[in-house]
């Protein structure tokens, strides 16, 4: 198989292939690796490469599910790799080495994946964009001088670039949607406790935080939940039941859909002009569609919203820190964080406990509200962000100020943390694309639980209004 071969199927279709006995899970690997060495030097997405893991493990008995040979890479936070570093994008865990996997690994192993390497993240996946000290700034493949997006801007990037079909992202405040709308993907935040959590409920930010993948195909996005979503044994929240296999559901008719719709902004700000003639283009096709289409907001004080979140989010980071710190047997130093994140964790240290429950209360209660105002509809659209994907720089933790970091995140990204808080569905689909050819992600947000109805609308939208085809410059 010539690499672009490769690059040119989904997961999906390079399972088939290997069921066939058409090409072999190391073939795969190879061809995985290939273009992590042709495109990595541009993009940075690949921040640990485990190329002599990959080929053993391909060579082996893998296990014989749905994407059996698939080449994967696992974000560098979050999920752990035996063996593999983990340092969360930051300079303070550098050394840290995990010595078993994740049940979620576990489970990606189980599904026949290869993984071949581990990701770029910014440090603890704070930020939209993918820039940290610790491993450089990832870049979008349909103009290197753009952000990928964050925090799983290197999976989205290697993704985009054609490295691999898809590859393992998370979502605390929009970081699986974000990098999906930079790289013209498709990235599903699942219901909250959808997938395991590996009974690291700190590091999930109090159910903030959610694990998938992102990917080119609405198929492969629902295939691999299908693999990844059964209940684990020993957590307290169980997931909600769903009615059939999730990829069933791409193929099914939604019928006709009562969407919301809106592009309001905590800040009662206007959007760029190219993603609000972007939004005005999916109204649109979706009225084509014959769905029912209603101009509404949320329906929340966003800055009680906002406020309470803040308390919460410092809180859980304190207490995330507290246990690096223990794990580590010492406290960071100042020069092994970042600006931004040194600033953070100084704040949140001195969050009280009433403060922090009041914040949580607070939040729960605002959440219900959004889940009120939004029953009557079968989902609910907006952008992905606020402005095409910024250059890099433009928001680098790194440099800038943390006030100044924190209002331009707050320009190019102020739509998806929302639906994080609720714990609902939420799915970026990439519909369309700027004028400078930069994609432009629209995200649509489902009931509680309620997957399958995005995954049929998703499914709907990618016969309109196909993306897969379109190869950014960086693809050959």
């Amino acid at each position: 198989m010539t690499i672009d071969a490769y690059a040119d199927y989904d997961g999906v279709g390079l399972a088939e292939l290997v069921a066939k006995k058409e090409v072999t899970p190391l073939e795969l690997v190879d061809a995985a690796i290939d273009r992590i060495e042709q495109h990595n030097p541009a993009l940075n997405a690949v921040v640990y490469k485990g190329y002599d893991d990959a080929r053993e493990w391909a060579k082996g008995d893998l296990p014989d599910g749905p994407f059996k040979g698939v080449p994967f890479l696992i974000k560098d936070l979050g999920v752990k790799v035996a063996n593999w570093p983990a340092t969360s994008g930051s300079h303070y865990l550098r050394d840290y080495v995990p010595t078993e996997d994740s049940i979620l690994a576990k489970r990606y192993r189980e599904a026949g994946l290869v993984f071949v390497g581990k990701t770029n993240t910014p440090e603890y996946g704070i930020t939209g964009t993918s820039e940290s000290a610790r491993l450089g700034p990832c870049r979008n493949p349909w103009n290197p001088d753009h952000i990928a997006g964050g925090s799983s801007g290197g999976a989205a990037s290697a993704v985009g670039a054609g490295i691999v079909p898809m590859a393992h992202a998370s979502d605390g405040l929009g970081s699986i949607r974000i990098p999906a709308a930079c790289c013209g993907l498709v990235g599903m935040k699942t219901t909250r406790a959808r997938n395991p959590d590996s009974g690291e409920d700190g590091e999930r930010a109090m159910g903030f935080s959610v694990d998938h993948v992102v990917t080119r195909t609405v198929r492969d996005s629902a295939a691999m939940l299908d693999a990844t979503c059964a209940p684990e044994p020993d957590s307290p929240y169980p997931p909600l039941p769903y009615e059939r296999p999730f990829l069933e559901e791409v193929s099914r008719t939604p019928g006709k859909l009562r969407i919301a719709c809106s592009m309001e902004t905590p800040s009662n700000a206007p959007i760029d002009e190219e993603n609000a003639a972007a939004f005005e283009k999916t109204v649109a096709l979706l009225k084509e569609l014959g769905h029912e289409v209603v101009e509404q907001g949320l329906g929340v004080d966003y800055r009680m919203l906002y406020r309470a979140q803040g308390a919460v989010s410092a809180s859980n980071f304190a207490a995330a820190m507290m246990e690096r710190s223990e794990m580590l047997g010492r406290q960071p130093e100042p020069e092994e964080l970042e600006p931004l994140t040194w600033q953070i964790l100084k704040a949140s240290e001195r969050i009280s406990g009433p403060q922090a429950f009041w914040g949580w209360r607070t939040l729960r209660k605002l959440s219900r509200q959004i889940l009120h105002n939004l029953a009557p509809f079968d989902a609910y659209l907006c952008p992905v962000m606020g402005t095409p994907p910024p250059e890099i720089g433009f928001i680098d933790p790194v440099t800038l100020e943390p006030k100044e970091v924190n209002k331009r995140q707050a320009k190019v990204f102020p739509f998806t943390p929302p639906f994080n808080f609720t714990g609902q569905p939420s799915l970026s689909l990439p519909l369309w694309w700027s004028k400078d050819n930069l994609p432009l992600g629209m995200m649509f947000t489902g009931r509680y639980g309620d997957e399958a109805t995005l995954y049929r609308l998703a499914g709907q939208l990618e016969q309109a209004q196909p993306w897969a085809d379109k190869r950014p410059p960086v693809w050959s």
